[in-house]
């Protein structure tokens, strides 16, 4: 009888009040917290290049300096496109958390649309300066200007890549947790390129045309 009564251990209910929707949360927290450890590497290596550019930009070997080969108006509205982007993907963020996946989309969309503004300008500029005899192996300074700009619009690029995913996701998924949270890692990103651009434009173009 006493073997028979012996109490039997019960284990703690699975979906219990910190359960799986808890762990989640935290697993969303880790993901994040992952993401700013790349951006903290990305930072070093844009840093390296800016290094580089800064060594290097008045080695123009006899040849043009930024002063002939900037249009600083013309940047101007390259980055006014790139950093409108960012405010409509905040925009697109506020209607994710608020669960208004068309707003999102759209959001989502205009942004899109401004980083290929930004890129194509980018592309038309190297292409301008490649046919006028400019290319990255003319000068120190071509180069090290070819290889900081350059890096950053593969960058942009990579982001429009990853949004124009992340547009898919929403379509067929919704905004489930897991992908508010990967949307949240391509705000992080898209904001950072967006910094990076600001020091790119203030180191490169601005003082370039000085």
């Amino acid at each position: 009888m006493n073997t028979m009564s012996q109490s039997i251990p019960i284990s703690p209910v699975a979906g219990g009040a910190n359960g799986p929707e808890h762990e989640h949360h935290d697993t969303g927290e880790t993901t994040l917290f992952g993401f700013w450890l790349y951006l903290m590497t990305d930072c070093l290596l844009f840093a390296s290049v800016f290094a580089t550019y800064a060594v290097l930009f008045m080695n123009t070997a006899g040849g043009v300096n930024g002063r002939e080969i900037f249009e600083l108006n013309y940047v101007l509205v390259e980055t006014a496109a790139l950093l409108l982007s960012s405010i409509t993907y905040g925009f697109a963020m506020i209607a994710a958390h608020r669960q208004q996946r068309p707003a999102t989309l759209g959001w989502l969309l205009v942004t899109f649309a401004l980083g290929a503004v930004f890129i194509g300008m980018e592309i038309n500029e190297f292409h301008h300066l490649i046919q006028e005899g400019n290319g990255p192996s003319r000068s120190a300074f071509l180069s090290s200007f070819f290889a900081l700009v350059g890096m950053h619009g593969l960058h942009v690029t990579a982001g429009l890549v990853w949004m124009a995913i992340m547009m898919l996701e929403v379509i067929r998924r919704g905004l489930g947790s897991s992908t508010i949270t990967r949307l949240s890692c391509l705000s992080l990103f898209w904001h950072f390129l967006d910094i990076v651009w600001v020091c790119v434009f203030t180191v490169v173009y601005l003082m370039g045309v000085l």
